[in-house]
């Protein structure tokens, strides 16, 4: 058995109760901007900006540490468009035969439908796979612990990470995603999460009229 090596906990930084809170508005007034965006401009964004918000979502807290994550950053026009072109065809089965009335009723007030333009208009589309378990530099397999769970801390990191970067985003979910597998070329133990569509919002961007649930809805004090 491996024996654990630890360190002194480094860089911590313990605030004044005011900088505690000051910190903890603005954060809050940040993220009270965030929206999910479906108009997208087709602008182009730094590389490095975009690298930074990986290693941001790489620090996430993981299962035995195992970081059960594989992001595609996909820049490239043609596979933009034939990743259009697959989850088109899912989103069509979808909205046309798959999905239930009650379903198709709670999506009506987004506006959403099988079209997807946003896929080949922003600079970026991020797939974010799920690695059922790990493969050492000898082809053995190794267990990941808590892989939905450690996938979702991540990627909730990296959605933060980009808006504070001055981006917009939007989670996209086509089910099933396997053919994210074929065209990025991802093996069988990795399964496709997410597909985060990133970039600037197109300037005639609109979004849905829509609220948030007020704290008291959502949270008990135990």
């Amino acid at each position: 058995m491996t024996k654990p090596g630890f360190l002194p906990l480094p860089d911590f930084q313990e605030l004044p109760p005011e900088e505690m809170a000051a910190r903890a508005s603005r954060f809050l007034a940040d993220m009270k901007r965030r929206r999910s965006v479906r108009h997208f401009s087709d602008r182009p964004v730094a590389r490095e900006v975009i690298e930074d918000c990986l290693r941001a979502a790489n620090s996430a807290p993981s299962g035995a540490n195992r970081q059960p994550w594989h992001f595609v950053v996909v820049a490239e026009p043609e596979t933009k468009s034939r990743i259009r072109s697959a989850a088109e065809k899912e989103e069509r089965e979808f909205y046309e035969r798959r999905a239930p009335e009650e379903w198709l009723e709670a999506l009506r007030p987004l506006g959403t439908d099988e079209h997807k333009p946003f896929l080949e208009t922003a600079p970026y589309l991020i797939a974010i796979f799920a690695q059922l378990h790990g493969v050492d530099a000898e082809g053995r397999q190794f267990k990941h612990y808590y892989v939905n769970e450690s996938v979702g801390i991540a990627t909730g990191m990296l959605i933060t990470a980009l808006h504070l970067a001055g981006l917009a985003t939007l989670t996209h979910t086509p089910s099933p995603m396997r053919f994210l597998n074929e065209i990025l070329d991802r093996p069988a133990h990795e399964r496709p999460y997410l597909l985060l569509v990133v970039g600037y919002p197109a300037e005639d961007a609109v979004v849905p009229d829509i609220e948030k649930k007020p704290l008291e809805k959502v949270t008990t004090f135990a």
